[in-house]
């Protein structure tokens, strides 16, 4: 299988990703309070939109470059 087959099933499968989530969250932590030795650690959860555009967008580029490809 060559680099552009593998691509384009990686931009369709990020691109299906993308529609069925909408994004994605992760942990961040951070200092509340230090006090000398004392420290207060704060986990605050972030979350990262993907918009639709996007998501679909990278299905249709990966379909073009298998369809392409094939020529």
């Amino acid at each position: 299988m060559n680099t552009g087959k593998l691509i384009a099933i990686v931009l369709i499968a990020l691109g299906c990703l993308g529609l069925a989530y909408g994004g994605f969250s992760y942990t961040k932590e951070t200092t509340g309070v230090k006090l000398g030795p004392l420290e207060l650690k704060v986990q605050e959860r972030e979350r990262i939109n993907i918009p639709l555009v996007i998501s679909a967008g990278a299905i249709v580029a990966g379909v073009l470059m298998l369809a392409l490809g094939r020529k």
